[in-house]
């Protein structure tokens, strides 16, 4: 859309997604917990499961020191078997609740990935397109992705593994502290060395995540450019270059994960052997005073649990610093999506407009760009009346597509205004403005889908005869009927399977179908040959009758029969009048056809002879 691409330099400026403050990564914070607040419910059924399971799995050792202690005195077999009976128990009851967690788990996290999606997405779609367009749509969607993903896994990964490990801890503490409280400080005195190694390891696990975000959507950005422009590629015979360049690019990033997986995997066999040694003081100790009289083997059974119980929950712990860091670069990034300034809000009085009769003036309406050299638009002052065509010509530059797109409000005039039929842009609900405005476009646009879909894009609950009856008057109708599926037909991505005119044609028959008041055309047929040309400004002459349009080009030819020519240079209007009469004045416009080789013909030129249809 040319006439929005000019403009994306315009006076908006959106976010970065660089590193957050301590403030900001709160408030972040706070409003990422409100996309788990519908699945509250579940949050807490899980809760209350996985810290059962918690709980069983901190008594179970008491039950093997309680088994073993039986093994001395063979009369107490019956005592034995209600121990074994009691861990079978306890057993079946812990997987039951593992299995019921992790289903919830699972439902609970789709639920905030949906969640998450559905702010992001919407938030994609109002976005200025400058921030896509340099970005790339690739790498938005490969950074949104891993974002998403790699967010919901910590949190539910925090959420279901704390506070089991927390309450297991705290139970496993006590109970070995009144068992022998010497070998509960052995242990302990080993328990902080996981946390203190996962902290050392936690600012280059994050570097290193921010590092592969980034490559990763630099990778898939440009991999998304090539299979878009594929027929440059093998035009060129690029292929095995972007083959070679895709895999080498993949290839650097897989380095950095595989030097990743050796730092995390020294990290944690430092960690393991930390919990070795701790196994390993213990088993001594323990036996020292089993020798000595001091406690029984069931006693030192029991801490063999609790250490290797210990531990683990020690290691999520320490881990959660890490994946919190990680958590953090997730969340910059979707909040880097989330907080970026949209072009424009709508004012809380804003109305919705329905019956548009097409009346449209620009009063002394002043717009530039952010770093100006020149006013893009100085004092534009321009009434079009219900019906009237109205062609807009100059040079690049001159602030054509910028006029438009003010009309379709994708920004506002920085002086003056704009009024339909009488109501200030600023004061109309922008969906409900740009419903009334039809659009076709030099690059036609479809949609990988069917004809009829495309056509009806705009107005989905048309009906078929509404379509072809849309299609017939763009002229498109004929060749629809000929291609193998009719109206069912897919048309390719982009509308590749059909030809420029075709496509041309169907977004036509979509502005038809559309039924606008407002029309604009931004170099509808300057990308067409002549044949495809006729036909789509056949369909165009159906198209603008008894709409305000406003006609955006540059071959001269196909603006002569406007009711009014628009000459527009350095962003003031010079020139206006019909065709006939600005050749009359042999001004600036004369000197545009003049210099235009495939122009109009000469006859064109003469005032007596204006000719009825385009040439």
């Amino acid at each position: 859309m040319t006439y929005i691409a000019n403009t994306e330099r315009a006076t908006s400026k959106t976010e970065t997604t660089a590193p957050a403050g301590t403030l900001d990564r709160l408030r972040r914070l706070h409003a990422a917990v409100r996309f788990a607040l519908p699945q509250r419910h579940a949050i807490i059924v899980i809760s209350v499961l996985v810290l059962s399971a918690a709980a069983i799995n901190a008594f179970e050792p008491l039950v093997l020191k309680w088994v073993f202690d039986q093994l001395t005195d063979m009369q107490q077999a019956s005592a034995i078997l209600a121990g074994i009976l009691l861990l079978l128990a306890f057993a079946l009851a812990r997987e039951a609740m593992d299995g019921l967690a992790s289903w919830l788990t699972w439902r609970t996290r789709i639920g905030l990935q949906y969640a998450l999606l559905e702010a992001t997405i919407g938030k994609l779609h109002r976005m200025p397109l400058r921030v896509q367009r340099s970005e790339g749509i690739g790498a938005i969607m490969t950074k949104l992705d891993r974002s998403i993903q790699g967010f919901t896994s910590a949190v539910t990964l925090i959420l279901f593994s704390i506070m089991p490990s927390v309450v297991f801890l705290t139970i496993a503490i006590l109970v070995m502290l009144h068992l022998e409280w010497r070998l509960a400080v052995l242990v302990l005195v080993f328990a902080p060395l996981p946390a203190v190694i996962a902290a050392h390891a936690g600012p280059e696990q994050m570097r290193r995540e921010r590092t592969l975000l980034d490559r990763w959507a630099q990778i898939y950005s440009r991999f998304n450019e090539v299979l878009s422009g594929i027929v440059i590629v093998r035009s060129f015979a690029m292929e095995d270059a972007e083959k070679a360049r895709f895999l080498r690019d993949v290839a650097a990033a897989n380095k950095v994960v595989i030097r990743g997986v050796a730092t995390d995997a020294g990290y944690a066999s430092a960690s393991n052997l930390a919990v070795a040694l701790a196994r390993l003081g213990g088993l001594m100790s323990g036996a020292y005073f089993v020798l000595q009289g001091e406690i029984t083997v069931g006693t030192v059974i029991a801490f063999l649990g609790y250490i290797g119980g210990l531990f683990g929950p020690v290691q999520g712990l320490s881990g959660v610093y890490s994946n919190l860091r990680k958590a953090q670069v997730s969340l910059d990034e979707i909040f880097g999506i989330l907080n970026v300034q949209e072009h424009l809000g709508d004012s809380p009085d804003a109305i919705e407009i329905t019956e548009v009769i097409g009346e449209v003036s620009f009063e002394n309406v002043y717009f530039q760009y952010e770093q100006p050299q020149r006013p893009l638009l100085d004092g534009v002052t321009l009434h079009a009346a219900p019906g009237e065509t109205i062609a807009i010509v100059g040079p690049s530059g001159s602030g054509k597509t910028t006029l438009m797109a003010l009309l379709m409000r994708f920004y506002d005039p920085l002086e003056g205004r704009i009024i339909i039929d009488g109501r200030d842009l600023r004061s109309i609900k922008q969906s409900s403005l740009r419903r009334n405005i039809g659009v076709v476009l030099q690059d036609p646009l479809l949609f990988n889908d069917t004809i009829k879909s495309n056509i009806a894009y705009g107005r989905p609950e048309a009906t078929n005869q509404e379509i072809e009856a849309a299609a017939k008057a763009a002229n498109a109708h004929e060749f629809i009927m000929r291609l193998p599926d009719g109206y069912d037909t897919k048309v390719g991505e982009r509308g590749a399977l059909l030809s420029v005119g075709e496509r041309q044609r169907i977004t036509i028959a979509r502005a038809l179908l559309k039924n606008p008041p407002i029309l604009i055309l931004d170099e509808a047929t300057s990308a067409l040959d002549a044949e495809s040309e006729e036909a789509v400004q056949t369909a165009i002459e159906q198209l603008v009758m008894e709409r305000t349009t406003f006609v955006i080009a540059h071959r001269l030819s196909t603006v002569v029969n406007a009711d009014r020519i628009i000459v527009l240079k350095e962003g003031r209007i010079i020139e206006s009048g019909r065709h006939a009469e600005l050749m009359r004045r042999n001004g600036y416009y004369a000197s545009l056809v003049r210099r235009q080789h495939r122009g109009l013909i000469e006859n064109d030129v003469d005032p007596s002879a204006v000719p009825t249809s385009p040439s």
